[in-house]
């Protein structure tokens, strides 16, 4: 059995536990299948943006993405690209503009890669191998062991800061220890990779995102991503100015639960009902704002709330807040609502028109 260590978030406790490869793929110059990619994925679909141009949206709420072949330590790994921080950067990857990733350069959040040959060489990897453990508490949330199903090494962060300083979210996905969890199908030939989405909501709409990494293990456990602890180190919490690396995100703890509830949201629904969390994001990548490094803000619904009915599903940050203002919304166990100073790095790939 893997030991247990406790952490908390936010006020409340939570128990921890804790091949061979095809030729080189050139990095940083666009190759022929993710100009193929790109070229066949203008929208995502009637009646929803696509913002990651370079990527397939799937009816089954997976994605297709170009696959790059990178080197750590003599090893192979592969990695997709997802934001960048350099407009010019993002437009010829078919990516997320993300100018608030620059603030980021230079804290322990960011790996600085060097190319050899064209190729990125990352001074860490991740650790694929270990087995995901999650049991949900009494009440879904918080859970009572969680253990996450992949370990970056020391040093390893998903972002990259490249020769000429660009950051880009560069996240591995596999490597010979296995691949991600999320990883529905790999083709190492044709360089792609379908990935599992997550649904989201912002401004009112619902989005689709990419879990790829997080900074806290019983998150990176729930979340179904790789514990990245450096990502902490991305300035800064509770913040979500364009000075800063983050965005905010409200995660519900303890919304309404039932898998065909219109209403349901939240973490206790997630791990009771097996379906997304619903999470409300503040920003898009349409917006000057937005980062795919998400400042997680744990709501609670008030027991005055939730005895008068009014702990509907949330839409929007905007709403949240002024739910908080008007003491129907709070931290966990009656905490002020604010940042828990973990970060999910959750890239929106599109939105609902």
């Amino acid at each position: 059995m893997k030991s247990l260590l406790n952490v908390t978030i936010a006020g409340v406790g939570i128990a921890v536990a804790f091949g061979a490869c095809s030729p080189q793929r050139e990095a940083l110059a666009p190759n022929a299948s993710s100009t193929a990619l790109r070229a066949s994925s203008s929208s995502s679909g009637e009646g929803r943006t696509l913002f990651i141009r370079s990527a397939i949206e799937n009816p089954d709420q997976t994605v297709t993405l170009p696959l790059f072949r990178g080197t750590s330590q003599g090893r192979t790994v592969w990695y997709i690209i997802l934001d960048a921080s350099n407009g010019n950067v993002a437009q010829a990857r078919g990516v997320n503009t993300s100018q608030k990733l620059v603030n980021a350069r230079g804290t322990a959040a960011v790996q600085k890669v060097r190319l050899v040959n064209g190729i990125v060489d990352f001074p860490a990897s991740v650790d694929f191998s270990p087995v995901r453990v999650v049991v949900p508490g009494p009440t879904g949330f918080p859970p009572n062991a969680a253990a996450p199903g992949a370990v970056g090494e020391t040093g390893y962060s998903p972002l990259i800061e490249l020769p000429d300083g660009t950051i880009l979210n560069a996240p591995q996905i596999a490597n010979a220890t296995g691949q991600a969890d999320k990883v529905a199908s790999i083709d190492f030939t044709r360089g792609t990779v379908t990935y599992r989405q997550t649904q989201g909501v912002q401004g009112g709409e619902f989005v689709l995102y990419v879990s790829t990494d997080a900074s806290d293990p019983a998150v990176a456990a729930l979340e179904d991503v790789t514990f990245a602890p450096a990502l902490r180190a991305a300035p800064a919490p509770g913040q979500d100015g364009t000075d800063v690396a983050r965005a905010s995100l409200a995660a519900f703890v303890n919304g309404q639960t039932g898998a065909n509830n219109p209403d349901r949201q939240g973490l206790n629904s997630a791990l009771l009902d097996g379906l997304d969390p619903l999470n409300v994001l503040r920003w898009n990548p349409s917006q000057g704002r937005y980062s795919p490094l998400w400042d997680v803000h744990p709501a609670a619904w008030t027991a005055a709330a939730i005895a008068a009915g009014l702990n509907h599903r949330q839409f929007d940050w905007g709403q949240v807040v002024n739910l908080v203002d008007h003491g129907l919304i709070t931290g966990p166990g009656g905490a002020p609502f604010g940042p828990a100073d973990f970060i999910v790095d959750c890239p929106i790939v599109s939105r609902a028109n």
